[in-house]
Order: structure tokens, then sequence, then C-alpha cells
């Protein structure tokens, strides 16, 4: 059972020292349920007996520290938050907890009211977090939805909007760059609607000429045109009584806006070569990765379509905006393709995550996934490490230059070139100082002399 807004939250303080955890016991419990433990073996006992939303300890104790604190709190079922206290300047420590999944850190003596925001601000996310949850075990269990990864507050603004919009007979436009999931979301859309028994039938207009995507979308009659051998239904007669998804709505011509244009009036049209209108239910889900406005603006696009388009409107985020749910999404491809071809799963390590993190993700979900199969084949069970990504995960505009191999048009100084190479050596012998000076052909002597003369270049010393 997870934490409901409307509960008393349940906070645990774990600390050492008597006076603090009483003290901190006393200042919460007016508005908290407060529990507390002198060690962590101790807290360790209670989180067995009961659950917290809220885990506030010490970092350095006596025994077990505050780190496996968090760790044990976070291989709950329930995961709390953690928060962590740390003495003034030990900041080196905070990061590791901040690293291992603690949300935040407060340093001695504490600072009660900044110890609320705190709490209250963790409390937050918590319920967000459990309203995502809820939101797509609503869908999948009610509309067999699956595929939708993630539970930032961007994505679970798209599942409720999904879920608000599905059940009516409003054309829905989704707008969005391409590779974040237009697709899937008009596949969610058509799961939650009374139609998600008869068909979803996709076309992708920017995949056919003008005078294919007529026929794709209307049908002909034998004869119609060269090399029409016989009467072929139209996707918007194969898709009665269900779902039409027009991918790339922005990339269809004049000729076929002003039929698009009459079908969403009427929802009658005549195959190509006949003069018997049809007439068919189906509910139309358009995605575009352009500004129809702005096309509109031009001349581009029929603002009247435009307006039969934008009854209601879905906007996919782009990844650079979902920033948490890369981890999970990783996870999720890596968990597919892992199965797929029969491999332990890779695990990411957390230097690596944190790049993959603040890369920007211009090709979105469709480049995570080529990323995490990439990587599943390549490394086969092994671990991910920040040394093993590509240059520019690593945030590096180009790559630097081969060791082996000479570049006379090279643009860079030759203090740059030196620099370079030595950043390349590091990286290829995944921070081992040895190994880098024996690829450079230099002493290791050497090698110190020029990293205490660049620090910039240094990486942790893995061997």
């Amino acid at each position: 059972m997870g934490f409901m807004p409307w509960m008393v939250p349940s906070v645990l303080i774990v600390d050492d020292e008597k006076h603090t955890r009483e003290g901190l016991q006393q200042a919460l419990q007016e508005h908290y349920d407060v529990s507390v433990a002198g060690s962590a073996d101790e807290a360790f006992n209670l989180m067995e007996a009961q659950e917290f939303e809220v885990i506030i300890t010490d970092l350095r104790m006596p025994g077990k520290s505050g780190l496996k604190v968090i760790d044990k709190a976070l291989g709950l079922t329930n995961k709390p938050a953690v928060l962590m206290m740390t003495a003034y300047g030990n900041i080196e420590s905070a990061v590791e907890a901040m690293k291992r999944g603690a949300v935040d850190f407060l340093t001695k003596p504490v600072q009660i009211d900044r110890l609320e925001i705190l709490i209250q601000r963790a409390l937050k996310t918590k319920t967000l977090e459990v309203e995502v949850k809820q939101l797509h075990e609503r869908l999948d269990e009610k509309f067999n939805v699956g595929g939708i990864v993630g539970h930032s507050l961007k994505l679970a603004e798209v599942i409720e909007r999904v879920k608000l919009v599905a059940p009516s007979k409003a054309t829905i436009l989704i707008e969005g760059e391409t590779g974040t999931g237009k697709e899937l979301i008009a596949q969610a859309i058509h799961q939650a609607s009374p139609r998600a028994q008869a068909a979803f039938v996709a076309v992708h207009c920017a995949a056919l000429p003008a005078t294919l995507l007529e026929s794709e979308l209307f049908g002909h009659e034998r004869g119609a045109f060269t090399g029409a051998t016989e009467r072929r239904e139209g996707r918007f007669e194969a898709g009665d009584g269900g779902t039409v998804f027009l991918d790339e709505i922005g990339e269809i011509g004049p000729e076929i806006q002003v039929k698009l244009l009459r079908f969403l009036e009427t929802k009658s049209f005549e195959r190509i070569g006949s003069s018997k209108t049809m007439t068919v239910d189906v509910r139309l889900v358009a995605a575009t990765n352009r500004n129809l406005e702005q096309m509109v603006k031009e001349g581009k696009f029929r603002e009247d379509l435009f307006f039969r388009l934008n009854v209601v409107r879905i906007t996919t985020p782009p990844l650079r905006e979902r920033v948490d749910d890369i981890p999970v999404l990783l996870e999720h491809f890596i968990k597919v393709y892992s199965k797929e071809n029969g491999y332990e799963p890779v695990s990411v390590e957390p230097g690596a995550m944190r790049h993959l993190q603040a890369y920007p993700w211009p090709g979105n979900i469709r480049e995570l996934r080529n990323f995490a199969e990439n990587a599943v084949v390549l490394r086969r069970g092994g671990k991910l490490s920040e040394f093993d990504l590509e240059p520019k995960f690593r945030g590096e505009t180009a790559p630097p230059p081969s060791m082996l191999t000479a570049t006379p048009a090279n643009p860079y100084s030759v203090e740059d070139n030196e620099k370079r190479l030595l950043r390349e050596a590091l990286m290829k012998a995944r921070g081992n100082r040895t190994k880098a000076a024996t690829l450079l052909g230099i002493s290791r002597r050497t090698l110190h002399r020029k990293i205490a003369q660049w620090p910039e270049l240094d990486v942790v010393d893995r061997g």
C-alpha cells in the first residue's frame, strides 16, 4: 500500500546522538508520525516492522553508516524518500549519498524550517510517483496499454490526457519531435477507447507520394489508373468502427488536404474511379513533428483542416525534458534486447548514467532504444562505464584524433593535440595511468607531470 496524501506521514529519524534524534522528534511530531533509531541496525528492524514515507539519517554512525541505511531503504518494495544529515564541510559524502539515492541532504546543526521544506518536497514527489504508478496500472489493467515507460511528471500529464480524451469521439492531434512515441500514444488512445476491439490502422503519410497516398486512404476501383488491376479498399474503409492514425500529417499535399477536410466534415468519401459515396465511422488521430500553425501562416497547410484536426491536442515531451525517465527507459530496453538476444542484462554504472542523463538525445526514445540494443549486443552482460561511452555522450563536441593516425589538417594547436591524446589514452585505459603511459609511449612519471600541468585531464585511476 503506497502513501496516501490524507494519511499522517510516517518519518524515521536515524542518529546515534540521542540529543539530536530526540530534538528532531520533538520538533516534527506535531505534524508527523515520528519514530527514532540510534543505529543502522535498529533502523533496519523498524523498516521491516512498518512502512515509512521519509527516512532522515545521519551519515557517520558507529557500525553501519547512513549509506547502508539508504541502500536498505531503497531496496524495500515501498521505497521511502531518504534525507541525509552530514556535518558541515563533508560535502563529498553528501554527494555520494545522493548517488546512492538520497533525495537531498542537510548540514548539521539541522535547521528545522529547512528540514520541514525538504520533507514536504519529498512527500510531494512520492505522491506524484504513486499517482503515476496508479495511472499506469489503470491503463494497463483496463485498456491493456503496454510500452509506455516512465514516471516523470511530463509523462504523467500525457497519460492523464489520454485517459480523459480516449472515451470521446474527438479528433486528436499529437505533436512532438521525431522519436518521442507519438504512435504509441495513438495506440494508447485507441486501446483506452470504446473502439478498442476494432482495428487500429496506421498510415505513414511521408512514406507515400500524393497519388499513392490518396489510393491508400480512400481505395480505388479496378482500372482507375495504370496498375490498378483490382479493386482495393482504403485505410478509412478498413478502419470502419476503429481508429485511423495518420502519422506526419504535415507532409500531405494540397489535393489530399482538401479530400481529408471533406472526409472529416462528412465521414464520407469515394474510392478513386468510383462515383459511389461511402460513409464510415472512424476516429481520426493525426501526428506531426512540424509546427502546423506556422505552416498555416506560410500557406503550406489549410487553416480549416488544421482547425478540424486540432480539436484536442496532445504534446509528447522530448526525452531531454524527461531526464528522470532515462534510467527506467534504459533498463526497460536493456531487458527487452537482452531477452531477445539471450544475453545477460548490461548494468549501467552511475558515472555513465550521469552522462546519459546530461546528453540531449536529439533522436529521443528511438535513439535511446538503439543505444540500449547496441550496449546489449556489444557488452553481453558486462558493465557499461563512462569510459565505454562514445565521445558525444561525454559532451565532447568532436572525437579526439586517433593516436595511430596523423592528421595534417588538424585545426588544433600543439598543446590542444597533446591534451586530446592524453585524454584519449586515459579513457582507453579506463583511468589506469600505467596503461595510459604505455599506450602513449611515455613514462608514468611524465604522464603524472602532464596531469599535474593540466588537472582537467585527470580521470579516476581504476588500475
